[in-house]
Parts: structure tokens; C-alpha cells; sequence
């Protein structure tokens, strides 16, 4: 997809620093809302103008807080059309043995249960069905939700765009390992060892509750 998971620099954590960071970063999100449904909405020539003048100022807040790294802050945040409303990350729950499916992930060496930006045209369980396959080598079939969590309420470091993740139960139907275009490596881990996690994309909290729902598959769907 063209959106960016741009991550902020503060970690998960209570401190004075990152609290910080988390009110501005909230501050931005709402200003990013606001200036997105005017734009939509507005038929007034003089308040679409106002409205792009307060785009350029949420790009100079999101600039003091992290740079994107691809694309210009504005460009990102113009890019975006329509009501905005929470992106969606689909994380696929594959087991073996008791054992959870991870990919390395190419952008910072770290693991992660595979996944990413859901895309217009595809169901969750498709969305998660291709991402295994394409991360993984995989094959896999989509086969209950497990959770939908909101992000921001969950330890992940600060990011820019508000998003709400599904993880998907899979069963293994075939395959073989495979690294992707995204991928450094593959592997099943158990619930006593789980690798070092790319933290913008899962923690260790879901992580284990995803065991705990391969343990007990009767536990109901969570949401927050």
C-alpha cells in the first residue's frame, strides 16, 4: 500500500519524554482529522485555503517529531482523501506444534507474525492468507478472528497514523520456508521462545495471547 508506518522515536514506555511525544502526536492526529473531513466537505474557496494552511502546519508539527522516510510530510498527509478514519494492520496467527509462525522482518532485523496494511479489494482473511504466503512461502486458510486490537492502546511506540490491528487464526496447508521482498528469515517458535519483536508491528502482550488462543481455541474474539 502507499501508506507509510512512520514510527515515532519514543518507546513504549511511561517516561516523561515519551508521554510528550505521545501528546503531540495527538495533537497532530486531530489536526490531521479536522483539516481531512474539511477538505472533504467544504464547497467555500476561503475555508478549502484555510484548511490547506492548517495541512502545512500539522506537516511542520509531524516534522519536529519524526521524519518520514520516503516521502515529504506534507505529500503524506495531502496524499490522504476523504472522512479519514483508523487504518487496519492484518497479523496472520499460523501454528505448528504449538508453535506460532514468524518472519524476520528486512526493515530492522527484528520478528514479527507476518502481516501488514490491509488493501482495498481484499477480505481480512485474504489479506492475511497473502501475506503468509508471500513473507512465508507458506499456504495457508484463513480461519477466525482473533482479535481487534487499537493500536494506541497497546505498547507500541508512538505512530502517526491511528490503526486498528486484526489478528487472524490460519491453518497450515502447505508450502515451504521463503523469504520475500520483506523478509530476512522464517521460523515456528514456542511460547518460551519468542524472538526479539519488531515492536511497530506486535508485542510481546498479543503475542502471548495469541498462544493463549491456540491453547483454548473456544476463547471468544477480543476487542477493545
Amino acid at each position: 500500500m502507499v501508506t507509510r508506518n512512520v514510527v515515532f522515536s519514543a518507546q513504549p514506555s511511561a517516561s516523561r519524554a515519551n508521554l510528550a511525544i505521545m501528546k503531540r502526536l495527538a495533537w497532530v492526529q486531530r489536526l490531521q482529522t479536522i483539516t481531512q473531513a474539511g477538505l472533504t466537505y467544504t464547497r467555500d474557496p476561503y475555508d478549502r485555503q484555510r484548511y490547506e494552511q492548517l495541512q502545512e502546519l500539522t506537516a511542520e508539527i509531524a516534522a519536529s517529531l519524526a521524519k518520514p522516510s520516503d516521502e515529504p510530510w506534507l505529500e503524506l498527509i495531502r496524499a490522504e482523501k476523504g472522512y479519514a478514519t483508523p487504518k487496519v494492520d492484518v497479523r496472520a496467527v499460523v501454528a505448528q506444534n504449538d508453535k506460532l509462525l514468524f518472519m524476520r522482518e528486512s526493515h530492522d532485523s527484528l520478528w514479527s507474525l507476518p502481516g501488514g496494511w490491509a488493501d482495498i479489494g481484499e477480505s481480512p482473511s485474504q489479506i492475511a492468507e497473502r501475506e503468509v504466503q508471500e513473507e512465508t512461502g507458506f499456504e495457508v486458510k484463513a480461519s477466525k478472528l482473533l482479535a481487534v486490537y487499537d493500536k494506541a492502546r497497546h505498547a507500541h511506540p508512538p505512530e502517526f497514523w491511528y490503526c486498528y490491528k486484526l489478528f487472524v487464526r490460519c491453518e497450515l496447508r502447505g508450502g515451504a520456508p521463503a523469504r520475500g521482498l520483506e523478509t530476512l528469515d522464517t521460523g515456528f517458535f514456542g511460547v518460551n521462545e519468542i524472538p526479539p519483536l519488531s515492536t511497530p508491528r506486535v508485542t510481546e502482550a498479543q503475542v502471548r495471547r495469541m498462544f493463549e488462543h491456540l491453547a483454548n481455541p473456544e476463547l471468544p474474539t477480543d476487542f477493545d
